[in-house]
């Protein structure tokens, strides 16, 4: 797919991504996520603008200094009914028994453009609020349609720690893939915590969540699909031979060209499960190809693991094996931008040794906890 083509797909599916509204692509329709408190609409502006906002009834107004395309429509989410766009005012009409909106102007940055946000507490009690206009802060950029570091709700990452209990994963002399990925992930866990992130881990200790290998990774993913997480991330330690070294990371689909399936049938259980369970991945990746609201996930996936690769490689200087797909059976069902990191080879005698030392997990975890701040736009 060329590069427009792909551009244009992109803008398409994150209209989409959690809010599920399409709305004839016009540039004034607001993109709609639904978060955990909070309901949040987005408009896209052609540059950063003042705004004032005034809540009078069941509606907020947002008056700004620049026009946008007229547009109106119905609005099918928690705490909200329509929204009218004409020239400079933009209106939200609030549903029964809601009367609070907060509203902010968000600089271009980060990969996106100015835009307009108003967020709306799901709940009518919670709606007591008052607005706040957007003149009187500054606000830090946020994500458009996933949960971000602000008042009114914290967001959610789930870390999963690959293999445990009976599956310990690779193994060589140096270390055994279980220990390091719970390691690495009770580090990164820490470090997010720090900044204001709610983290789900789907094991904190030396254990699977069940001995069927198909009823594990699907108990992981499933922790993943509340409808409140912004990211999933499951870590790995790849095995190969000796000279094969450098970190990875995934997002569902099928196999770049000329990839290698060894390694998803390894990680989705090896033997006959593995192969049954990538098969069965694989399928779905075929099926998704033609399903909008999956490209929507798909696309914010690739961004979390181009974030999560830049960030790896920057603090460890490893070979830089690149962001890739495939079909592993964990990522395959979040509804969230979900990926599958590999931290590096414990079969190498050069990144072997380091995977066993506390000090570079460290490295790796603060760097992987780094990106995931990025994600979210959370400092």
């Amino acid at each position: 797919m060329n590069s427009p083509a792909k551009d244009r797909m992109i803008r398409t599916v994150r209209t989409l991504l959690l809010g599920g509204l399409l709305l004839g692509g016009a540039h004034a329709a607001p993109r709609v996520g639904q978060h955990d408190g909070y309901t949040r609409l987005v408009f896209d502006l052609p540059a950063t603008t003042t705004a004032s906002s005034r809540v009078a009834g069941q509606s907020v107004t947002v008056t700004l200094g620049a026009p946008l395309k007229a547009e109106q429509g119905p609005l099918s989410a928690s705490g909200v009914t329509a929204y009218a766009v004409a020239g400079r005012t933009v209106t939200v009409t609030l549903a029964k028994g809601h009367g609070s909106a907060k509203v902010s102007v968000l600089p271009a940055g980060g990969g996106q453009g100015a835009r307009l946000v108003i967020d709306v507490p799901s709940s009518a009690a919670a709606s007591a609020v008052p607005a706040r206009p957007a003149a009187a802060r500054t606000p830090a950029p946020a994500p458009v349609v996933r949960a971000a570091g602000t008042s009114v709700a914290r967001p959610r990452v789930v870390l999963d720690p690959g293999h445990g209990g009976t599956d310990p994963g690779m193994v060589s002399r140096w270390v055994t893939e279980e220990d390091v990925t719970l390691d690495v992930a009770l580090r990164t866990r820490a470090e997010l915590l720090k900044h204001g992130v709610d983290v789900v881990m789907t094991r904190s200790s030396d254990r699977h969540l069940s001995p069927d290998k198909k009823r594990d990774l699907a108990a992981r993913s499933a922790m993943a699909n509340n409808g409140q997480v912004s990211a999933f991330v499951s870590i790995h330690v790849n095995a190969a031979s000796p000279s094969a070294q450098g970190i990875e990371t995934y997002y569902f689909g099928q196999p770049l060209a000329g990839g290698n399936r060894s390694l998803a049938v390894l990680e989705n259980g090896g033997g006959s499960v593995g192969l049954e369970l990538t098969r069965q991945a694989s399928s779905t990746a075929q099926k998704e190809l033609g399903d909008i609201l999956a490209q929507a996930k798909i696309a914010f996936s690739r961004q979390l693991a181009q974030k999560v690769q830049a960030r790896l490689i920057a603090a460890t200087g490893a070979v830089n094996r690149g962001v890739q797909t495939d079909a592993f059976y964990v990522i395959k069902n979040p509804t969230t931008p979900a990926i599958l990191v590999e931290l590096g080879f414990g079969s190498s005698p050069v990144e072997g040794p380091k995977l066993a030392s506390a000090a570079y997990r460290e490295v790796l975890a603060q760097a992987l906890a780094r990106a995931i701040l990025d994600f979210l736009n959370t400092k």
